[in-house]
């Protein structure tokens, strides 16, 4: 699922940064043996491809596997399969008592795609330079993978007994592909990833400000991912007889019109929250701004200047953009096809036929097609009736945890429940009917997010203060201390 599923920053954290200014501490240091697990871990699944043209998530998968059953996992509690030979997903059990319902944690180990042209380092080489680990996959998502399957050998190595079963998922084609592992697993082996509720480390994570901790994000519901094909065609011709109706132009000027064009504003349970809490952290016209969208009457001035910002503009509104072009079939003719991809994030409660309805009125453009393209590349007339679910209930235990862990890791700054901007594959077992977070204990500067882009990279501290926080985490919801 091609999500660019990159976890919910708050660009505009650096304005409350003067009120809650608690500096990236060291607490829970991360022993010498466990830092090395971890490291190896990472760099190992930094180094394998797993991008959905060549690469394979089923070497990754075994690799896993490898290292689980290395550390004294029983090949009963895993399972390894997938609908064909690059795409496997590995499913491993921590066995509790049974006295709570298991909790699954979701990774995906797929990536997108990286041209080594791009990047000042290799790519598929995990590079240590400047206090970061590059790669691709060092934010999105291999970072979260390596940290679960350290965090399970930790337990293991200490003979750890839960209260409740701990289920990690490693899977396929989140970021692109026609095997969604996640998707896969729950049409073909549900019982073996059934759970209470989900935690993705996909999402959520600590906004840091010239290193200093702003908030905690636990994405408590996302936007929905939609892609859209528009055409136009015409008869062509030689190039030296220029006529008005260019397809080229033609499709110009319709994503112009979409440039300019706006989706209502709209709020939901998270949303609300989230700016009626960053409203009171604000000060001046932003202050009384945030606290306007939150009232039963909008006022259209407040809402256009906080739309400024791009991360609260999405926030509070549909968001389609172009993003691929192709046109012309040679230099020396006018061209009879040219095509545009319009990638769609969609609020809760919309459904992606409605979109592309939407689209079209805005298009208002006979000439123009608007077809939907689904996450494997297939393309069709009408979109599905999909919609992303209403956000699930916040779970008190989950946010008690995360509240007292933030509260020893990063003093001072507010757990907030968000809504990713994005997407992620929580959209598949939220629809299961488990209720899914986005939780990372990862910090990342709010300027330096680099998924899916060029040289993407970690922070080294960071890294090992995630595998801290996720090892505690997971004891707090699992009966220990």
């Amino acid at each position: 699922m091609p999500n660019c599923a990159f976890r919910h920053r708050l660009f505009a954290c650096a304005l409350v940064c003067a009120s809650i200014t608690a500096p990236l501490r060291t607490h829970g240091q991360v022993d010498e043996q466990t830092r090395k697990l971890a490291h190896d871990i990472f760099q190992q699944l930094i180094e394998i491809n797993t991008t959905d043209s060549v690469g394979s998530v089923t070497a990754a998968s075994k690799a896993m596997q490898q290292r689980l059953l290395d550390a004294g996992f029983l090949p009963d509690d895993m399972y390894l399969g997938g609908p064909n030979d690059r795409k496997e997903n590995l499913v491993v059990r921590y066995r509790g008592t049974g006295q709570k319902k298991p909790i699954l944690f979701i990774g995906h180990l797929d990536v997108v795609e990286a041209r080594r042209e791009d990047w000042t380092t290799d790519p598929f080489k995990f590079v240590e330079k400047d206090g970061f680990y590059y790669g691709r996959g060092t934010q999105d998502m291999k970072d979260g993978d390596a940290i679960l399957v350290t965090t399970l050998i930790r337990l293991k190595q200490e003979g750890y007994k839960p209260d409740r079963d701990l289920i990690v998922a490693l899977t396929a084609d989140e970021e692109g592909g026609k095997s969604n592992g996640v998707d896969w697993l729950l049409k073909n082996h549900r019982d073996l990833i059934d759970a209470e509720y989900v935690l993705n480390p996909d999402g959520g994570g600590v906004d840091l400000d010239h290193g200093k901790a702003v908030s905690m994000d636990v994405d408590a519901t996302e936007k929905l991912y939609g892609d859209y094909q528009l055409t136009v065609t015409n008869p062509g011709g030689h190039s030296s007889l220029p006529v008005p109706d260019n397809a080229i132009y033609h499709l110009a000027d319709a994503l112009v019109r979409l440039q300019h064009s706006q989706f209502p504003f709209e709020l939901n349970a998270v949303t609300r929250a989230y700016f009626e809490r960053l409203g009171t952290l604000e000060t001046g016209q932003k202050a009384a701004d945030l606290k306007a969208i939150t009232q039963p009457t909008q006022d259209p001035a407040a809402i256009q200047r906080l739309s400024e910002n791009p991360e609260w503009n999405s926030m509070m509104h549909t968001t389609c953009v172009a993003t691929r072009l192709q046109a012309g079939h040679a230099n020396n003719a006018l061209p009879q096809l040219a095509q545009a991809n319009v990638n769609c994030r969609i609020l809760p409660g919309y459904s992606l036929e409605e979109i592309r309805q939407q689209l079209i009125k805005i298009f208002d453009d006979p000439k123009i097609t608007v077809r939907y393209v689904n996450d494997a590349g297939g393309i069709f007339d009408i979109a599905p009736d999909r919609k992303q679910l209403p956000p699930p209930p916040l779970n008190p235990e989950l946010m008690s945890a995360i509240e007292k862990l933030t509260a020893s890791m990063w003093p001072g700054a507010p757990v907030i429940p968000t809504m990713a901007t994005g997407a992620s594959d929580s959209v598949y077992t939220n629809g299961a009917g488990m209720p899914s977070y986005g939780v990372s204990g990862i910090a990342i500067e709010t300027n330096d997010v680099r998924a899916h882009g060029q040289d993407e990279r970690l922070p080294i501290e960071s890294f090992y203060r995630g595998v801290d926080f996720y090892y505690r985490l997971v004891k707090l919801l699992s009966g220990g201390v």
